[in-house]
This record gives C-alpha cells, sequence and structure tokens, in this order.
C-alpha cells in the first residue's frame, strides 16, 4: 500500500541479511558450502610445546612439594621409576646408538613386504643375475613322458581346480586367498600321486612359516633378505645343474641392465642395528632335508599384496636367499668366487589363476662389480591355467557374457608345474 508520505515496507529478507561492513572486533562466522574429504579429514592443529630454557645457577619454582597443582609453579620433573623385576610390557627399548648392535654402516634389508620399484631388473642387479626368458627344454620334456600322460591328467586337474573355485565354499564370489591356497595345494597333492612308487619323491618334505636370512655385499653397500616366505619344498639331496660350466662361463659376457638414476637401494629398508654374519636357512645343522627344492609363493596373501612386476621380483630374491644361504654353509661366509657346483632353487608363484615359474641358479657369490661369471635365472610369467571360473554367469543387457563353469583349461600350464616337481626327482 503506497500513498501519500508513507515509504514502502522493507522486506524481512533485508532486515535479516548481515551488514556488509561488519563493525571491529566482530567477526561473524562463515559456514562453508562444501567441504572436501581432505579438508574435513585434517588433523586439529597442535600447538608445540615450549622449549624449556635451564638458567645456570637458579632452580626452577615446582610444586612438587605440596603435591598438587598450583598456577603460577612449574611442573616438577621427576625421575623414572625403574621396576626391581623384568615385565616384557613396560619395555622401553634404548636409543638405536646405545644398543650392541648398532653399526655406523648401514643394511638394506629386503623382506616379503618390499615392493622394489624397478620389479625383476632390480633384484636382477642386486643379486648380479642374467634374466632369459621361458624355461629349459630339457626340464619341460619331464612331464612329457607317456606313462605321465595316459594317467587321464587334464580331468583330475579340471577337478582340482573345480573343487578349489566351487566345491569347498558356498559363496557366490570366493575369496581370492582362500581359493589359490587350496588349489595350489590340490596341484602339489596331485603330483605326489603321480609317482607314489618313485623313491626320490620320498626324500622330500614341505616347510611352511620358516625364517630366511642370507648376507651380501653388493658393491659398498650391505644387504640381507630375511623373514619369513611361502612353502618350501626341501629334499635330501640337491637339485642338479641346469647348465654346464661352458655355459656359466659364458655369461661374464653379458652386461647388467642398469636403471640409472633411480638408486638400486630404492624401497629396500635401511636398518643400523643388524648382525653382520647372518646367514641361515631356517634349519638347524644336522637337518634331514637341508636342500632346497622348490618355493611356492602366493600372491594374494593378507597385508602383502604385490604387483605382477614386484611379486616376480620377489620370488627372485627369496630364491637367491635359499641359494645363498646354503653357499655360505657349504663353502663358508668368506670364500668369494665361482661355485664348483652351482646351487639350483626354483619358485613357483600363483594368484589362483595366472603361474609364474622360475629357476635359479647360484654361480657365483663374488657381488663385488658387474664384471666375471654372473648367475641364471629362467623366468616363464604370466602363465594362465585356465580363463575363468565363475558360481553365476555374468550376465549383462539380458546377454551372458561369460557362462558359469570352468573354461579354457590349459594342459600346458601344469605340464610345466609338473615338470618342476618332477626335476631332480626323474
Amino acid at each position: 500500500m503506497t500513498g501519500g508520505n508513507m515509504l514502502p515496507r522493507t522486506p524481512k529478507l533485508v532486515k535479516a541479511a548481515a551488514p556488509l561492513f561488519p563493525r571491529s572486533g566482530f567477526l561473524q562466522a562463515r559456514r562453508p558450502l562444501s567441504v572436501g574429504r581432505p579438508a574435513a579429514a585434517k588433523p586439529r592443529y597442535q600447538p608445540q610445546p615450549r622449549e624449556r630454557v635451564e638458567i645456570p645457577g637458579l632452580e626452577r619454582v615446582t610444586y612438587a612439594e605440596r603435591m598438587h597443582y598450583v598456577p603460577g609453579l612449574a611442573k616438577p620433573e621427576h625421575p623414572r621409576w625403574e621396576r626391581d623385576y623384568k615385565d616384557p610390557r613396560f619395555y622401553w627399548s634404548p636409543p638405536a646408538p646405545q644398543m650392541p648392535l648398532y653399526k655406523d654402516r648401514p643394511v638394506h634389508v629386503f623382506n616379503q613386504r618390499t615392493s622394489l620399484l624397478e620389479g625383476v631388473r632390480q633384484a636382477a642387479w642386486l643379486t648380479k643375475t642374467k634374466v632369459m626368458s621361458g624355461l629349459p627344454p630339457h626340464l619341460l620334456a619331464l612331464a612329457e613322458s607317456p606313462e605321465i600322460q595316459a594317467q587321464d591328467l587334464d580331468e583330475r586337474v579340471q577337478n582340482a581346480i573345480k573343487h578349489a573355485r566351487f566345491w569347498d565354499t558356498t559363496e557366490d564370489r570366493p575369496r581370492k586367498e582362500r581359493y589359490s591356497q587350496i588349489l595350489l595345494r590340490n596341484l602339489l597333492h596331485l603330483c605326489a600321486s603321480l609317482h607314489s612308487s618313485n623313491p626320490a619323491i620320498r626324500r622330500r618334505i614341505f616347510t611352511d612359516n620358516y625364517s630366511l636370512a642370507a648376507t651380501w655385499e653388493r658393491g659398498e653397500d650391505l644387504f640381507q633378505v630375511r623373514g619369513r616366505n611361502g612353502l618350501l619344498h626341501n629334499s635330501m639331496d640337491p637339485l642338479p645343474e641346469v647348465c654346464g660350466k661352458e655355459e656359466v662361463a659364458s655369461t661374464s659376457d653379458h652386461l647388467l641392465e642398469t636403471f640409472y638414476p633411480i638408486s638400486p637401494t630404492i624401497d629396500l629398508q635401511k636398518l643400523n642395528v643388524y648382525k653382520e654374519e647372518m646367514n641361515c636357512s631356517g634349519f638347524r645343522s644336522g637337518y634331514p632335508y637341508p636342500h632346497a627344492h622348490t618355493l611356492y609363493l602366493l600372491e594374494s596373501i593378507p597385508r602383502c599384496k604385490l604387483r605382477p612386476e614386484q611379486f616376480r621380483a620377489k620370488m627372485l630374491m627369496f630364491a637367491f636367499g635359499n641359494a645363498l644361504a646354503r653357499a655360505h654353509q657349504q663353502y663358508g661366509t668368506k670364500a668369494q668366487g665361482v661355485l664348483d657346483h652351482p646351487i639350483t632353487v626354483q619358485s613357483v608363484g600363483t594368484n589362483g589363476r595366472i603361474f609364474q615359474f622360475l629357476v635359479f641358479q647360484l654361480n657365483t657369490t663374488d657381488f663385488s662389480g658387474d664384471d666375471g661369471v654372473k648367475n641364471q635365472m629362467w623366468l616363464d610369467e604370466d602363465v594362465d591355467l585356465y580363463h575363468f571360473a565363475k558360481v553365476k554367469p555374468l550376465i549383462k543387457k539380458k546377454q551372458v557374457k561369460v557362462p558359469a563353469g570352468l573354461e579354457g583349461y590349459k594342459p600346458e600350464t601344469f605340464n610345466k608345474f609338473l615338470a618342476l616337481y618332477l626335476h631332480g626327482a626323474v
């Protein structure tokens, strides 16, 4: 209503609006319209403690005698109370320089959780190894005998896969950590049943959760591979040499691949508290199965998942560690040079569908330089045992994209698995 001297009413929205220029000393609270996840998860600011300054000749006045807090007086500092008995729950380790095993020279440690940035190339440089693709032909021929092929292997291997993927669980999508381990055990049991009468098979045993430690010097740096690894197949007899002395001598012409400017020690744990000569195969002296035959590793381990390239580097490092620990027991830790009898260790890795096959031969323990005889490794990577195994079919837009069941079984993959198992027994 307008007329005469009457002014138009001010809308309520304008009345409630905040002033554009607030008064001095008045801070208006701002409400963010959108808060991102990093800003919402930002920790609160914690002020740093004040640095205590001690003036010689002046004693700090505290409220220690009054036995309670008094404003204006300093907080007393009491000596730490030491128990007259040993309680491991309240153990405080001394600083690293005060420990008896402290060394000024650091050691670079590789364990089962280490993820090498450059993968196999970095592991090959650390172990002074020549990498060759594919398994040796004479090893693959071990599984092609007529006696083995006449035992209906394809059906038995497929039943082992179905047991791990379908029959062992009622879940629609079983966990990879479970069916990969079951499949590995089923394949090992199948391999053992093929040559149960072979006397060499009876001279082997499986060991799990054993501790390995091996130390070596590469140039000016000190390295150690240690920790628990996968399932180890031990034997009373060592594995035979994969290649002869002429081929071993020819490795001196091989040039190791470098990855400059990346440091070879990247991603390795650096410690100053360690034992200098730490070499242990995980078994006491006099153990009837001292020789490492094949190391079986699972890619999908809880809290230790690695990418395929880093997983293959882990296989190489632990196969090298088992061979080096055995070489130090036979020839001593001080002996460095070409071995009279090279040590062979095999390794198999899987994630329940894809297999990695590795054969390592330790020819020398001299890692001072890049020249001279190199160690050898044969690697067959990313070999599928089957294409897919589905409990229920995969349907998209009312069309079956992937049918249920086992499809794409490859018998040549199991032949490689069986060949490494029979190596040294046939």
